[in-house]
């Protein structure tokens, strides 16, 4: 997959329905990306990249394009990957994932079952087992990588605002969020528009 060249908006969308993987020293996990959110740099004010910032914490999100980004909110780790070259703080926050691999060792790591497993961007990090020092490393070239050949295809991607964002002008409201429509492990899914995950793809 192209993390450079490639508009990040677009990457956000292509990575619906990419296979994520993360090999611990014992367990393989894996599953398919049913929810992302576009963070669109230095004129984005949701974005850690917002005007140029550059901390010791967000290092990461200025390297080139397909490093992992991962930073704490409230105890959980959230994965970002760069899009795009050295220097543009750009990057998708993958925020949810349905479950291939792996799925008995996850909800022991959760403590939870059902969609709760995976259906949040600090939810499936635990579930998978990502340790804080995956920040910074080179995506594929680490325990944690995608798979675009085995990968699922969504029937319909829906857009909407990102979650979390108050008080970001028109930031808070642009529609920079996507999901696979009806995909029950895409986060805050109200149950009468949750389908069968299977009829989500095509």
């Amino acid at each position: 997959m192209d993390f450079i060249n490639k508009d990040t908006i677009q990457t956000a969308k292509d990575l619906l329905g990419v296979k994520v993987i993360y090999q611990d020293d014992h367990q393989t996990y894996s599953g398919y990306i049913v929810e992302t959110e576009a963070y669109l740099g230095f004129n984005d004010r949701a974005a850690h990249g917002f005007g140029g910032k550059e901390t010791p914490k967000v290092t990461s999100l200025y390297k080139r394009g397909g490093t992992i980004y991962g930073h704490m909110m409230h105890a959980y780790l959230l994965i970002n990957f760069v899009t795009k070259e050295q220097g543009i703080p750009e990057g998708v926050l993958i925020r949810a994932i349905e479950p291939e691999d792996g799925l008995e060792a996850m909800i022991q790591n959760r403590g939870k079952s059902g969609y709760e497993v995976t259906n949040g961007p600090g939810k499936w990090t635990i579930a998978f087992n990502i340790p804080r020092s995956i920040d910074g490393l080179t995506l594929n070239d680490c325990r944690l990588s995608i798979d675009t050949k085995h990968r699922k295809r969504p029937v319909e991607i829906v857009e909407s605002a990102r979650i979390g964002i108050p008080n970001k002008g028109e930031w808070t409201n642009k529609p920079l969020r996507y999901t696979v429509k009806g995909n029950p492990f895409v986060s805050h899914m109200r149950k009468s528009d949750c389908q069968q995950p299977d009829d989500t793809w095509k």
